[in-house]
């Protein structure tokens, strides 16, 4: 049977400009996409389970943590810091911090999605960095539909099939620690996030969060480093301003300096003009 295809969808384009005609991409290739990053993705569950129960959480916790919260860096972050003997308010703050960037995806999706009232609620529970990686760059809303149910539908299933398989064989693997299994969940998280650090600000914002983190770590009780690590943001922010300012400099009064260049010759023209009260010559190169 032939591949079906969806009709060109029209993308609004920028204000007074023209629409734009997306070309619309096959659905077994979305569907493809999807289930590549699901099973891949999901298969880590067993890690998680495994990690979980190794750090002293029941069966029951274990499911419930990936029934409910469903995010695989903060479960991870959760019971890492539970491992380490950190306290869990600590702890289960460290992993709140963590979900809080998926509130941001749902702000895009929404736009990008827009479901039926009804199903938002439920949609919601699925709005995750592998769904979001797999829906922002389709072409056309019935494409990024199909991408974000797939993705989020393999993805959750698998993922608390191999969370309860993980925690029933925790105990077969012995020391889990030893296996590295708790490794795989934050590496598969970096592994989806490195593409999507396609800026410099963004480059920079993830380096000096790493350095913040991983220095901390020695210092501080487990779970406090990663908190700490969210200030890598409006600091970058901060120092670029700065760097911004700096490059157009400022005068005696705090003001930016004159821009160089026509424009600023020109306005120099204005000034002395002011104070010697004789009147400006205008020209056709400026304009006036």
């Amino acid at each position: 049977m032939a591949e079906q295809t969806a009709p060109p969808q029209s993308v609004a384009g920028p204000p007074g400009g023209t629409a734009i005609t997306a070309e619309a991409k096959p659905d077994a290739a979305v569907v493809r996409d999807a289930l590549g990053v699901g099973i891949a993705v999901g298969l880590s569950g067993f890690a998680f389970g495994v990690t979980s129960a190794g750090s002293g959480l029941s069966l029951l916790q274990t499911c419930a943590l990936s029934l409910l919260v469903f995010t695989g860096a903060s479960q991870f972050a959760l019971v890492g810091a539970l491992a380490a003997g950190g306290n869990p308010y600590t702890a289960a703050a460290g992993a709140f911090f963590l979900g809080v960037r998926n509130s941001f995806y749902g702000l895009r999706l929404s736009q990008l999605l827009a479901l039926p009232r009804a199903l938002r609620p439920l949609a919601a529970q699925w709005v995750i960095d592998e769904t979001t990686a797999v829906t922002l760059p389709q072409p056309t809303r019935r494409a990024a539909r199909i991408g974000f149910t797939v993705t989020g539908l393999t993805l959750y299933v698998l993922w608390n099939l191999t969370t309860l398989v993980g925690a029933l064989g925790a105990e077969a693997l012995g020391d889990t620690a030893a296996w590295g299994l708790d490794a795989a969940g934050p590496a598969v998280f970096l592994a989806l996030l490195a593409p999507m650090l396609k800026s410099t600000t963004e480059r920079v914002t993830a380096a000096l969060a790493v350095v913040l983190a991983l220095g901390l770590l020695p210092v501080l009780p487990a779970g406090v480093p990663v908190l700490l690590a969210a200030l890598a943001a409006p600091v970058v922010l901060f120092l670029m301003g700065r760097g911004k300012d700096g490059l157009m400099g400022r005068g005696k009064d705090g003001t930016p300096d004159e821009p160089a260049g026509e424009a600023g010759q020109g306005q120099e023209a204005e000034k002395a003009a002011a104070k010697t009260g004789a009147p400006r010559t205008t020209t056709q190169e400026d304009g006036r």
